[in-house]
């Protein structure tokens, strides 16, 4: 039997909000089979958890967040990627405020969290939603246009290409494609940082964004050039992180995809109403479990690969 994953035990961390730049203290707890990934507001007068889906994203401007009744988290990407990357099933993420902390902009620190509490086999059967039929969202027309596809695929693999017509980002690889089955996330995905532009940074902190953005947590350049002393981490960064998102936004759908993934200039918002659109469509998707390890596809039955 493929099984579920959680940790063998819980792991801190420490950080500030992207956006809101508020200290933020993170717990991530062991959880039973089937609970999914839950993240519990514990700042508040009565803990609320808010469990992870499709229809928990109530906003995609700048980050996902998901929300409760009044209780939100913004920023959830990044862990959620992580989870999605080492494969983990259910899991509780204890949270002091209403922003996943940054951390080093990318989902490094997040896996180096889960590997080092440890990842545990449940006595449960991996649950997957195996794609059956394409889906495809478009958004814009001619220079604006974007899109996001899922089609079916023994696995789970990503395709994205960018278009910022920046210097900087012209530069590098602009469009790549990551397997999970044959790549690995901790090595060739997981490091890619969150990027910006100053006079963006400038614009959002004027609407309270982006308070706790830096050059220690993310790319930032300027008209012409990218401004930390250390430059890339990847020759494709930009569009890596772009991946990394999507995996994390996608994962917000519950549950691993067995699908390939492809998308045009997507971001939070086209990727949510991609998950939407597939969750319409119940004939396109069913629920599947592996009895047989070996029937599973590549990348999914092995041990979570370290660094």
């Amino acid at each position: 039997m493929l099984a579920q994953r959680t940790l063998k035990s819980l792991t801190r961390a420490v950080g500030v909000g992207l956006h809101s730049g508020q200290r933020v203290e993170l717990t991530l707890r062991p959880a039973q089979p089937d609970t999914g990934i839950v993240f519990r507001r514990i700042d508040l007068p009565e803990p609320v958890d808010i469990p992870v889906s499709t229809l928990a994203v109530t906003d995609t401007r700048m980050a996902s967040t998901i929300s409760s009744g009044n209780a939100r988290v913004h920023t959830v990407e990044h862990l959620m990627s992580a989870c999605a990357g080492l494969g983990v099933d259910n899991l509780y993420v204890d949270i002091t405020a209403e922003e996943v902390p940054i951390l080093d902009g990318s989902s490094a620190s997040f896996v180096f969290l889960l590997q080092s509490a440890g990842i545990a086999l449940q006595n449960a059967p991996k649950r997957f939603i195996r794609v059956k039929a394409p889906i495809e969202v478009r958004q814009g027309d001619g220079a604006q246009a974007k899109w996001a596809r899922l089609e079916p695929y023994h696995g789970f693999k990503l395709r994205f290409e960018i278009d910022f017509a920046h210097p900087a980002v012209d530069s590098t690889g602009q469009c790549v494609e990551f397997d999970l089955g044959t790549g690995n996330y901790s090595r060739d995905i997981a490091r890619a940082r969150t990027f910006g532009f100053t006079k963006d940074v400038e614009m959002m902190r004027s609407s309270g964004l982006a308070l706790g953005g830096g050059l220690d947590n993310a790319i930032v350049m300027d008209d012409y050039k990218v401004l930390n002393a250390d430059g890339l981490r990847y020759d494709d960064e930009f569009v890596k992180h772009k991946i990394l998102d999507a995996m994390g936004d996608l994962y917000l759908v519950g549950k691993p995809l067995l699908a390939a993934y492809s998308a045009f200039r997507s971001g939070h918002a086209l990727n949510n109403l991609l998950l939407r659109e597939l969750e319409s469509r119940p004939e396109a998707w069913e629920i599947v479990t592996f009895d047989n390890e070996r029937q599973a596809p590549t990348g999914f039955a092995q041990p979570v690969r370290a660094w």
